[in-house]
């Protein structure tokens, strides 16, 4: 039997149906937001709203800018490289595995004095901590003192989970290959024997870091048994309860430890190792003048093409030094305050011969 066709079903509900059947309706429901008919505000870009805006932007970034890149000029900062790669170095004989420990003095000159606190830190680069296997190697119920992870740590931590059948603590390549250069700072004055700069190694973690993410083993024994049935990372000298000799910044909580499992995201980073307070207004942190750096030599860079650098810094309402900020607001504002000066001479150009042509018509 032949079937009706109707080419105005098909538009509307798709095929046609037998004879009898319910016709199966595709249409779309007649409600506002099936239909697009939802209220909308659709701006009418004439000259009258678009050359305000770029002349309003380009006022608006230029001075931020401005102020941002003076602010960023002002922050004193020097950076000392110790690698030793140079033959002229002093650190050159220590890249030598036979010199251990290896201790070598490198001398500066601050030509401007360093007001405020002022912030060590230790720098390196060409080391990718950003690797997704070395960022997934740790254990964090184990950092965060669960005594059943302290003696069986996670996998994720192959192959430094165990070492001579004993669970690592802490487990994993990033504590495994912690900066453990030791950099002491002195100033050369008129004396015969130089001042040492007071360096203060707390309160350069981060707070949540320190009081909820890094916790030693529960107990009320010494800090030694409650570690009792592991060992050390393969490259540690000493175990991690021996890290410091001030209870509140030993074992998982010492705060050079917290610092450096914080991974970086680019292979050239820095970190923050030491806080030089200043005790008077009335005198600089740092004064102009000679200084010398003294470093034990024990972290290992050369192999991979790495450097190390000691970077001197204080800080101001924005954070260390970078200049990017400002030069990129005042490049963006400069560039829309230019855009909305062309478009200008632009529309005041043919609108005027707008003008002319509809007078002489």
């Amino acid at each position: 039997m032949a079937m009706n066709y109707n080419a105005k079903d098909e538009v509307d509900g798709g095929p046609p149906c037998a004879p009898g059947a319910t016709a199966k309706n595709r249409r779309p429901d007649n409600t506002a937001f099936k239909q697009q008919r939802l209220p909308a505000w659709q701006p009418i870009l004439t000259a009258g709203t678009v050359l305000p805006t770029f002349f309003i932007i380009g006022l608006i970034f230029i001075p931020i800018g401005i102020g941002i890149f003076v602010t960023s000029n002002n922050i004193r900062e020097i950076e000392i490289d110790y690698t030793g790669t140079d033959p002229s170095s002093p650190c050159n004989k220590c890249l030598s595995p036979n010199v251990t420990p290896c201790i070598c003095t490198i001398n500066f000159t601050l030509e401007q004095s360093f007001e405020g606190n002022v912030f060590m830190y230790y720098g390196l680069s060409n080391f990718y901590q950003n690797h997704r296997r070395y960022v997934k190697s740790r254990d964090d119920s184990q950092l965060n003192g669960d005594s059943s992870a302290l003696l069986n740590p996670s996998k994720e931590c192959e192959p430094y989970r165990r070492n001579e059948d004993k669970p690592i603590a802490p487990c994993g390549a990033i504590a495994n290959s912690m900066f453990n250069d030791t950099l002491e700072l002195f100033l050369v004055g008129n004396e015969s024997y130089p001042t040492p700069i007071p360096l203060k190694k707390k309160g350069i973690a981060w707070w949540t870091d320190k009081n909820v993410k890094f916790r030693n083993p529960p107990g009320e024994q010494s800090l030694e048994e409650r570690f009792k049935g592991t060992t050390n990372p393969v490259n540690w000298v000493k175990p991690v309860y021996m890290l410091d000799s001030e209870p509140d910044n030993n074992g998982f909580i010492n705060e050079d430890f917290i610092v450096w499992m914080r991974t970086a995201a680019l292979p050239t980073f820095r970190k923050l190792y030491r806080l030089i307070e200043r005790k008077s207004d009335l005198h600089p942190t740092l004064p102009a003048g000679r200084y010398y750096l003294n470093i034990t030599y024990n972290y290992p860079v050369h192999s991979f093409d790495g450097r190390k650098r000691m970077i001197l810094s204080t800080i101001s309402w924005m954070g260390g030094k970078n200049p990017f900020l400002g030069i990129a607001y005042i490049a963006i504002g400069s560039i829309s305050f230019l855009l909305g000066v062309v478009l200008l001479v632009i529309n005041h150009k043919y609108r005027n011969s707008s003008n002319t042509a509809d007078i002489t018509i």
